[in-house]
């Protein structure tokens, strides 16, 4: 597994590091503060202790997260529960884990994109990775939450637009040594492992691989199709600058 990762772009870096990101840190915000005064976080005293916590963060779940057995009965409601569900989450290491990579690659992204289509695309591409997740088990009755399909869309559009990126990792198995690699070398590693991930899903805690998978093909596609070759940056060949932390 790759934890805490920081993004560099040579030359570019401390442009990009400093340009504005409103969307990236009001979706972290938003996030944020859904959680904090919802069931899960355990914060609020209107859903009580024990028991009464429990069932009131499972028909919370269920109300607001795709459960894929409902999602294509028509409902008006569940229609929209792809969309809902990208705010919701599920524990404080859900949302942390979550909002850390949507902070260190959504600023980069959304500077490319501009804040508009930024917007539309995180959305857009999140809803569609759940759906699709939904769609290859329509029978579970299981909810699904967390913004994972939309942050890795992110990532896929990323590695489109800035392969030559530095991505600084933390690798469990070289004792947690900070290193840097390129994009183009991080990210595919990522995708691969979601991919056998998804395939032992079943023998395993309940963590959505599949749109994981799904939201990292949808944004590298639609950077594809939507920027073209032109807008592709590559990192300068400049030394990583001295004492640079992971965020």
């Amino acid at each position: 597994m790759i934890r805490n990762w920081s993004v560099t772009v040579g030359r570019a870096s401390r442009a990009v590091r400093e340009a504005s990101a409103p969307v990236t840190y009001g979706l972290i915000a938003l996030c944020c503060l859904i959680f904090l005064i919802g069931p899960a976080s355990g914060l609020n005293p209107a859903y009580g202790t024990g028991d009464l916590l429990l069932a009131a963060q499972r028909a919370y779940f269920h109300r607001w997260g795709v459960v894929p057995a409902e999602l294509f009965e028509g409902s008006t409601r569940a229609a929209l529960t792809p969309a809902t569900a990208l705010f919701v989450h599920g524990s404080w290491v859900h949302l942390l884990g979550n909002m850390l990579f949507l902070y260190v690659f959504g600023v980069m992204t959304e500077e490319r994109m501009g804040r508009v289509q930024f917007t539309l695309f995180y959305v857009g591409c999140g809803y569609l990775a759940l759906l699709g997740y939904a769609a290859a088990g329509a029978g579970s009755e299981q909810s699904l939450v967390g913004a994972s399909g939309a942050i890795s869309a992110v990532l896929g559009a990323l590695l489109y637009l800035f392969p030559g990126a530095r991505v600084t990792s933390l690798l469990p198995f070289l004792f947690f040594l900070p290193l840097r690699f390129p994009a183009w070398l991080v990210l595919p590693f990522w995708a691969a492992l979601q991919w056998l991930a998804a395939g032992r899903a079943g023998q395993g805690p309940g963590v959505a691989y599949l749109a994981h998978l799904l939201g990292f093909g949808l944004g590298f596609c639609f950077a594809w199709a939507r920027f073209g070759r032109t807008t592709r940056v590559k990192s300068a060949r400049t030394p990583a600058p001295e004492g640079e932390n992971q965020p």
